[in-house]
């Protein structure tokens, strides 16, 4: 089984049996051939040791052990759209990563330290939540500042520019699922300026994962389309069309068609 079939097999499984370590490895598998994603999670398993040594036993002190101390785990503000951002390895390798990969990186050593914390995917600012204190919040990307809700609304309309009203429900957890779609949708964007043709690869992946909403489905068929990728675009917005898309059956057939001639 290579690397996609593997992914797509593991977010197919009921969410509570999604490994998001093992998901986020796999993408990285993509841009770097031959990573041991097997090994890479040991090394996860390393991280957590080294932390519950150095006394992390709550929230406030997985936060520290991670993200405070002489080597931190940091924020690439240099390089925001450097694409090993979203590489669990490489964010190890570095110790530098994006709000997601960061927030990944404490959901999986909390989980291996038992200390229980889940993502939040609120809009344009990834966050890290305690699971026992829905009140405590963490934004690993700003050297583990430990946030209350007021605090992440106050950095909701930071990374807004305030344009936009803060919606509590912002602040609610997601699962693997919603987490590896979004790793992947930063990818692509990120490709899309500095190699194009890899985001072939992260679109694929993305399609692979249950439950995406019919529109996003149709932006990533349209996408494949653009990069030249004419019949597997017009497949899938086939299959969207038979599935009651609000798009409309008959518009997505009329690009699907359009998307088949071009590969004539």
């Amino acid at each position: 089984m290579d690397v996609s079939e593997r992914f797509a097999e593991l977010v197919t499984r009921p969410e509570p049996e999604i490994r998001l370590d093992e998901g986020a490895f796999l993408i990285a598998a993509h841009a770097r051939p031959g990573l041991d994603v097997s090994a890479e999670c040991t090394r996860l398993d390393g991280v957590a040791a080294d932390v519950a040594r150095a006394g992390a036993s709550d929230f406030a002190g997985l936060a520290r052990g991670l993200f405070g101390g002489p080597s931190p785990y940091v924020g690439n503000t240099d390089d925001y759209g450097d694409p090993a951002n979203s590489y669990l390895d490489a964010v190890l390798d570095r110790r530098l990563g994006i709000p997601i990969t960061l927030s990944v990186l404490m959901v999986e050593v909390g989980r291996r330290i038992d200390v229980p914390v889940v993502g939040v995917g609120m809009p344009g600012h990834f966050l890290a939540r305690d699971a026992r204190d829905p009140a405590s919040f963490c934004d690993p990307f700003d050297g583990g500042a430990l946030l209350d809700p007021e605090g992440c609304a106050a950095r909701f309309a930071e990374v807004t520019g305030g344009r936009t009203p803060f919606d509590p429900g912002f602040l609610d957890p997601v699962g693997p699922r919603a987490i590896l779609s979004r790793m992947l949708a930063n990818l692509e964007q990120t490709f899309l300026v500095r190699e194009r043709r890899h985001a072939v690869w992260a679109a694929r992946l993305e399609l692979s994962v249950p439950g995406l909403a019919p529109g996003r489905r149709r932006t990533l068929a349209m996408l494949l389309g653009t990069l030249g990728r004419h019949t597997e675009a017009a497949a899938e917005l086939e299959a969207l069309a038979t599935s009651g898309h609000p798009a409309g059956g008959p518009e997505l057939q009329r690009l699907a068609t359009g998307l088949r001639a071009r590969s004539n």
